[in-house]
C-alpha cells in the first residue's frame, strides 16, 4: 500500500505545478542525418559535431579520403577510429569528458579544392550525432529530397507533439487530469523498488540512496533519491537519457528535482518521465543525468520497469 501511494504522488507531481526541470522532447529525440557542404577552405568555418562515449558516429564523404592524412586531435580518448576509402567511423571512450572540443582533419586524395575539412568534435555526456554526411562536390536532388522529406516527418512530430501538450495543458490538474489523458488506467500505477538493484557508476556528481521505477498507462518513471557525493559544487539535473542494451532509446518528457543537491544538504528527489510502449521498455536500462553544461554527470544502470 505504501508504494501505490508513492506512485500516485510521483505522477500528481507530474501533473501540478512544482516543476523544477523540463527536459523537451526534441531534446531527447535521437539526432538525424547531419548534411555539411563545403565550399572554400577560406570561407568554410570547421563545423561543429556531437560525440559521446560508447555511441558510434559515421562521416560519409562523396570523395576519397587519404588515411595518411587523417589527424585527430586526443587519439588516446577514441577506443574506435576506423577509416575507410570515403567513410570515417568514431567511437569516443569514456576518457573522453563532456565539453571536450577535439579538431578532426580529413583530407581529400585528388588534391582539388577544397584539399581537406576540418571538424570540431564536441563531447556530450549522452548524445551523439550517428551519421554525417559530407558533400565535396554538388549535391544531388536526391539528397534534397531526403532532406525535405526528413523535415516534414519532423514537422508532423512537433504538430502532434504540440496537440499533446495543449491537450494536458488543458486537462484538470490532479487525478482527474491523469484520468482524462489517459496517462493512468484502471490499473494505476505500478511501481518496482530498485534501491537494491539499481547499479552506479563510481565518480559521479551524486550518490544514489533510494531508486523506484514506476509504469503507468502511457508512461514510465524513475524516482531517484541523491545524497551529495564527493563534489563539492551544488548539483541539479538538467537532461537526461533511458537507453537499453540494444542502444534503444527512450523518449523522455522532462526531469525534475525537488531542489540543488549541496554538500550538508539533506537527500534531493529526482523524477525522469519518459513516454511508455511495451514493445521497447524490456529488459534493464541505463539512466544518464547531466547538469545545465554537461559536465557534472549521474550514471545509473540495470533500471527496470514493471
Amino acid at each position: 500500500m505504501h508504494h501505490s501511494v508513492s506512485a500516485g504522488l510521483v505522477f500528481l507531481l507530474f501533473a501540478g505545478e512544482g516543476m523544477a526541470l523540463a527536459q523537451s522532447p526534441s531534446a531527447t529525440a535521437g539526432l538525424r542525418v547531419r548534411r555539411i557542404e563545403l565550399v572554400s577552405e577560406d570561407a568554410q568555418p570547421a563545423a561543429e559535431v556531437a560525440v559521446s562515449p560508447g555511441l558510434s558516429t559515421v562521416f560519409l564523404f562523396d570523395s576519397e579520403v587519404s588515411r595518411e592524412g587523417l589527424i585527430l586531435e586526443g587519439r588516446e580518448r577514441f577506443a574506435m577510429l576506423d577509416a575507410g576509402f570515403s567513410t570515417l567511423r568514431l567511437v569516443p571512450s569514456e576518457k573522453i569528458s563532456p565539453g571536450d572540443r577535439l579538431k578532426l582533419t580529413v583530407r581529400f586524395q585528388d588534391g582539388a579544392a577544397p584539399t581537406s575539412a576540418t571538424f570540431i568534435l564536441v563531447a556530450h555526456p549522452a548524445r551523439s550525432e550517428a551519421q554525417v554526411e559530407v558533400y565535396r562536390r554538388k549535391r544531388g536532388v536526391e539528397t534534397y529530397q531526403e532532406e525535405v522529406r526528413q523535415s516534414r516527418i519532423e514537422a508532423e512530430q512537433c504538430r502532434e507533439e504540440n496537440e499533446r501538450l495543449r491537450a494536458e495543458r488543458s486537462a484538470p490538474d490532479g487525478l482527474t487530469g491523469l484520468i482524462s489523458t489517459s496517462v493512468l488506467d484502471k490499473r494505476g500505477v505500478e511501481p518496482r523498488d530498485l534501491t537494491e538493484v539499481a547499479t552506479q557508476v563510481p565518480g559521479g556528481a551524486a550518490a544514489k540512496h533510494q531508486v523506484y521505477a514506476y509504469r503507468a498507462a502511457r508512461r514510465m518513471a524513475v524516482e531517484i533519491s541523491f545524497k551529495s557525493g564527493a563534489d563539492a559544487q551544488p548539483w541539479t539535473a538538467a537532461g537526461a537519457t533511458l537507453r537499453g542494451k540494444a542502444n534503444e532509446e527512450l523518449q523522455v518528457l522532462q526531469v525534475w528535482q525537488s531542489g540543488p543537491l549541496a554538500p550538508g544538504s539533506t537527500t534531493q528527489r529526482v523524477v525522469v518521465e519518459a513516454e511508455s510502449a511495451s514493445e521497447s521498455t524490456q529488459g534493464s536500462f541505463t539512466l544518464k543525468l547531466w547538469d545545465a553544461d554537461g559536465r557534472r554527470t549521474v550514471t545509473l544502470g540495470n533500471i527496470t520497469f514493471p
